[in-house]
């Protein structure tokens, strides 16, 4: 069973964390060896049908969390806490993470970060809740950013953000997801900081990677361009769903082998 210590502790071996939100994705994951499922607020667009991560709810999360958690046992699982589940109050914060545990069975919150959350970070890990950190492009301040646009792009946002990272690592954070930035400014960031940061369009020089599932499936309508298709889950799928309309239409299903009669029921009618 991977662990959070495993995970703050994983030299020079790359960690690998992908997205999932149902039992059977997360099966699959983890029958792949993948370290880490992040049950993601990306469940907003990647599963719910929504355009942002904006309306995806404590509840929702927990849900999706619990069915990862009962399908898996070796990956780390890690909940992401949606859209002002946190930072908003001590009280509320520390609630609607510790029901994560709780409840849910994760073994770890993911925070969206900004200067505001290093004493929320600070506060949950006095608690026992461990904590990975997210900087760069956070998609939860999208309205603010207008947009889904590269991070730490000049010298003030690049120091600022490695000020955060160093600020979240000292108040306890175990990992550090870093989206969408440049790769050398992830490089730097990753050398330094002793916890391992995980890069999601970040280039190649973080400790690990992330990608949402539906991309790496092949299940996106648009994949953003940091990420790649490994797959072309879609087009089986399409395939899958034909060939069933198909057969019920020409009647070939259910077949003789998909039926059973029981000799000892007679005519009802």
């Amino acid at each position: 069973m991977t662990t959070t210590r495993d995970i703050r502790e994983s030299g020079e071996d790359p960690i690998t964390m992908l997205t999932a939100y149902d039992a059977p994705t997360a099966e699959v994951v983890e029958a792949a060896g993948v370290d880490v499922i992040l049950v993601g607020d990306s469940m907003g667009n990647a599963v719910l049908g929504h355009d942002s991560t904006l309306p995806v709810t404590v509840d929702e999360v927990q849900s999706r969390t619990a069915a990862v958690a009962r399908a898996t046992t070796e990956p780390l699982v890690v909940a992401d806490m949606p859209f002002l589940s946190f930072g908003v109050s001590e009280t509320d914060s520390v609630e609607n993470a510790g029901q994560m545990l709780k409840q849910a069975d994760a073994d770890a919150v993911k925070l969206e970060c900004g200067p505001h959350t290093v004493e929320t970070t600070e506060r949950l890990v006095e608690l026992g809740i461990p904590v990975m950190a997210h900087l760069g492009l956070t998609p939860q301040h999208v309205n603010q950013l207008g947009g889904y646009h590269r991070q730490g792009t000049d010298s003030d946002a690049a120091a600022e953000l490695l000020e955060l990272a160093e600020a979240h690592e000292a108040a306890g954070a175990f990992s550090l997801v870093l989206e969408h930035v440049p790769a050398n400014l992830a490089a730097d960031v990753t050398a330094a900081l002793e916890i391992p940061t995980i890069g999601i369009g970040a280039g190649p020089e973080t400790d690990g990677q992330v990608l949402v599932i539906t991309d790496v499936l092949g299940l996106s309508e648009r994949t953003p361009p940091f990420a790649a298709e490994f797959g072309d889950v879609r087009e089986e799928m399409t395939t899958a769903v034909e060939s069933f309309r198909e057969a019920v239409e020409d009647g070939s299903f259910p077949a003789e082998e998909h039926s059973h009669y029981e000799s000892d029921v007679g005519d009802v009618y």
